[in-house]
């Protein structure tokens, strides 16, 4: 007997999606929106097949981006910092402060924090957590703004759910753009934005359409595959 790949709330699902349409973004957030999956509050994630080659330094894209209407969540951000620095964060909404005192107990195990925030001085710290931190996402890094001596204004918009993005091993970036419980609109425009600020990442060394392909899912739910990725 073959096993079935999905369980049957999918399959009911992905028959109210037409697989070879190219939708208008309007329609598949509310298609998405339509399909009862889950019991939880589903997340909305966005993807984009870019005409990059990952193999080249120059092409690969990384940053960090804060939606219009944010995720939904809030996130747990630690800060590696010392003396007032560390204060500040701590004030801003940090949930973990230190230097040495926190990469032992990174070391020992503890994960529970979804973003990691470095000053520039504290990075030695966090150069030898490379191996726990790095298969994560979670290694701190300037070009996401994570390496940063603003910390107050890094806690909060990460906070808040600023999101990190880069490009995996076959092109794609795929970013959480808020929660199925969203208003349409909120969700129609933080996509909208992140697709624009991709855009405006295109390398020089990149011909031709840039952003191929894009599609909108729910944690639970089919791809759909959505009408403005023709630049």
């Amino acid at each position: 007997m073959v096993k079935q790949k999905h369980g049957k709330k999918y399959r009911a699902a992905a028959t109210k999606v037409d697989q070879a349409k190219v939708y208008e973004l309007d329609e598949a957030v509310g298609v998405l929106q339509g399909l009862k999956l889950a019991k939880f509050d589903e997340t909305i994630e966005f993807v984009a097949k870019l005409n990059i080659d990952p193999k080249k330094a120059e092409q690969r894209i990384r940053g960090a981006f804060s939606l219009p209407n944010g995720l939904g969540k809030a996130k747990k951000v630690i800060v590696f910092a010392e003396g007032k620095e560390a204060e500040d964060a701590k004030a801003a909404g940090a949930i973990e402060t230190g230097t040495t005192d926190l990469a032992e107990k990174i070391k020992n195990g503890w994960m529970d924090f979804d973003v990691v925030i470095a000053t520039k001085n504290t990075m030695r710290f966090v150069q030898p957590l490379g191996k726990t931190l790095g298969p994560s996402g979670k290694m701190p890094n300037v070009k996401t703004g994570t390496v940063t001596e603003n910390v107050i204004t890094a806690v909060k918009d990460f906070t808040a759910g600023k999101l990190e993005f880069k490009t995996d091993d076959f092109g794609n970036i795929a970013v959480p753009v808020g929660k199925k419980s969203f208003e349409k609109k909120a969700l129609i425009e933080n996509i909208e934005a992140f697709y624009e600020h991709i855009r405006g990442l295109k390398p020089a060394t990149v011909k031709g359409v840039f952003i191929q392909k894009t599609s909108v899912s729910s944690t639970m739910g089919p791809g759909l595959r959505v009408a403005f990725a023709t630049v």
